[in-house]
């Protein structure tokens, strides 16, 4: 009785001890996993503030536009030259927004058609506005429908989310920056699969100021690798401690 009775904890000992250290590796994995994802993050991140500090470079040319992916242009510091289009633009909803030097409110961004001489289009966001603003009518703008140099940052479409109100394109307005969607809805020529979130720039009370760009990019996989690092170290001590438990008894 005695041997089967040793045999069984030995068995048992050795499927908890399976189990621990298949755990104890599970969590090792996602920890490593997390300093991978680190060491990117903080890659993506740099990559970002050298290309929106360095000096407006030129719109890539349309041929090249269907084989760019968003890593390769996203907040890449642009110039282009072309005609505002005062007859067409969307409006992008936001829950808050900064509006001079008072408190963020609710409000949308302005996209407005930038129609560029090879045919092709852009959709510039020209920055934020109130509600209040929200008709063309409240801010007219002296450059619409002029020939104008911008510079800005390439912005990537924006991803929708199962909150993500639909947009009502009917009516301009988007809760989303999905730019071949919005050109689509307004009847644009050959656009761009980005966008570009115009510069800071001086302009009149209710005009839109550019400098919409919001840079809130997290990067918490430091703490995500210390607490599964930390779980397996856990995970090791108690089950060391269980088994001088078991082995003293």
């Amino acid at each position: 009785m005695t041997d089967v009775t040793a045999t069984h904890n030995r068995s048992s000992q050795l499927v908890m001890s399976l189990f621990a250290l298949i755990v104890f590796a599970i969590l090792v994995s996602l920890g490593i996993w997390q300093v991978e994802r680190l060491q990117w993050k903080e890659a993506l991140i740099a990559r970002i503030e050298a290309r929106i500090h360095a000096q407006p470079a030129p719109l890539p040319a349309p041929s090249t536009w269907t084989d760019m992916k968003p890593l390769d242009y996203d907040y890449a510091h642009t110039r282009v030259t072309g005609r505002l289009d005062p007859t067409r633009e969307a409006l992008i909803f936001r829950g808050s927004g900064k509006v001079g030097e008072g408190s963020s409110q609710p409000g949308y961004w302005i996209m407005a058609p930038l129609l560029l001489a090879d045919g092709s289009s852009l959709l510039v966001n020209r920055g934020f506005v109130p509600l209040a603003n929200k008709e063309a009518f409240s801010r007219p703008d002296p450059q619409r429908g002029q020939e104008v140099t911008l510079t800005g940052l390439l912005r990537a479409p924006e991803e929708r989310n199962l909150f993500t109100p639909a947009d009502t394109a009917a009516k301009g307005e988007w809760y989303t920056r999905d730019p071949l969607a919005i050109a689509a809805a307004l009847g644009l020529p050959n656009p761009a699969p980005f966008s570009l979130d115009e510069d800071a720039h001086e302009a009149a009370p209710g005009q839109p100021a550019g400098g919409a760009t919001v840079f809130d990019i997290p990067n918490n996989h430091l703490s995500y690798a210390g607490t599964w690092f930390g779980l397996a170290g856990t995970l090791l001590g108690v089950f060391a401690y269980f088994m001088w438990r078991r082995r003293r008894g």
